[in-house]
């Protein structure tokens, strides 16, 4: 079955080629993706799948029904945006918009889960029902919230929901997943250092904010080593100063601003940084003088995969490409991915694929490694019919 699969998809892999370059070759950023849905919705129309549309502003889902009977259904979920960075490859199918590109593989998701609607539609021999969900927005603007809260699991019921993203690192076409926490919560942070500011050759004759924002830099870290338990996993990082004009540097500027990220994985230590980031800028504040205004916004929770879904995933990824072509453990990594916010409310898990060598996500040079197409939807269409099953029929 596995092959077979695999083959028919292949069959028509070079179409899913050109889509995937045609994607990346045109780039929209979160909520702005028209051009992609109106491409996706066009297709799964051409292949005979029931379609809905603005679902989460620019969402796509696709529903495509069983022949057997069968009351269970399934999601699928691909994200379609782009980020805001210079693409600077010579790819023949470069970005055409400027400071925007196709730098996580979003454009390669999307054709993944167009490849498997193609062969579900056409081969429809489960039970149930299988919606396949084209998200918008999901770095950073919370385009899966979005979907929840419009009501996607009232419009679109379904007993799980399964992700996946392609990422460098990882030979070409394995999978690695392991149960429970894989990604981290993705928060923000900012604060704002004010003092009375003044003349450089004068610091007496003032309060220098830039004193307390150096110590907060170091004393941050004094959280994850002395306060986060060492069992436990966290990171904060400081992503963006500024302070002072650049033409005057003989003046002591009257406030320091400073914003950052903060990831973690269990609530309580989510808990912990904010509070003692809040109490350490306070306080480092007061003893040189100055004030601080800190706020912690809490952004995409943690990335906790379902045990059950897990071990499903597991299964049929082995049987794809093989037992040992399939890491069912590994270790859980610092970045997010706002489809926890799917798996907050619906069973399911989450699995990376791998992309091979080349340039990282969330770089100028990252690109979608075509090869793997067929086997993210042939992955696709077998972890839906074991979702679903053949039915009574």
């Amino acid at each position: 079955m596995t092959d077979a699969v695999l083959d028919a998809i292949r069959a028509h892999e070079d179409e899913l080629i050109a889509i995937r370059q045609d994607i990346h070759a045109h780039p929209e950023t979160g909520f702005e993706e028209v051009r992609t849905a109106g491409i996706v919705a066009a297709k799964l129309r051409e292949w005979g799948v029931e379609v809905h549309e603005g679902l989460g502003k620019t969402g796509v889902i696709g529903t495509i029904k069983g022949s057997r009977p069968g009351q269970r259904a399934v999601g699928l979920r691909a994200d379609m945006d782009a980020l805001h960075i210079e693409e600077k490859s010579d790819l023949p199918y470069r970005s055409q918009v400027p400071g925007k590109m196709h730098a996580c593989g979003h454009d390669g998701h999307t054709a993944m889960l167009l490849g498997a609607a193609r062969y579900l539609s056409e081969h429809r021999d489960f039970a149930g029902t299988v919606h396949l969900i084209f998200q918008p927005a999901e770095e950073g603007l919370g385009g899966a919230r979005t979907m929840v809260e419009e009501g996607l699991f009232e419009q679109f019921p379904m007993d799980s929901v399964y992700g996946m993203h392609a990422i460098p690192g990882i030979p070409e076409g394995d999978f690695f997943i392991c149960p429970g926490p894989m990604m981290a919560a993705s928060d923000s942070w900012s604060v704002v250092f004010r003092g009375t500011g003044g003349h450089g050759s004068a610091p007496d004759k003032g309060t220098d904010p830039t004193i307390p924002a150096a110590q907060f830099i170091l004393g941050v870290q004094t959280i994850i080593g002395r306060n986060v338990a060492g069992l436990d996993s966290a990171v904060l990082s400081v992503g963006h100063i500024a302070a002072g004009a650049w033409g005057s540097p003989n003046i002591i500027p009257a406030e320091v601003v400073m914003r950052g990220t903060g990831r973690s994985f269990r609530p309580a230590v989510r808990d912990l940084l904010e509070r003692r980031m809040g109490e350490l800028a306070a306080g480092i504040a007061a003893a040189c003088g100055c004030t601080a205004e800190f706020a912690y916004k809490r952004g995409t929770p943690p990335t906790v995969n379902w045990p059950e879904q897990t071990d499903l995933a597991v299964e049929v990824a082995g049987k794809l490409v093989g037992a040992d072509k399939v890491k069912g453990n590994m270790t859980p990594v610092m970045g997010s991915e706002d489809f926890a916010f799917m798996l907050e409310k619906k069973q399911g898990s989450y699995i990376f694929i791998g992309n091979g060598e080349g340039p990282y996500v969330h770089t100028p040079l990252y690109n979608f490694n075509d090869r793997i197409l067929a086997t993210g939807a042939a992955y696709w269409v077998n972890l839906a019919k074991a979702e679903l099953g053949l039915g009574e029929g």
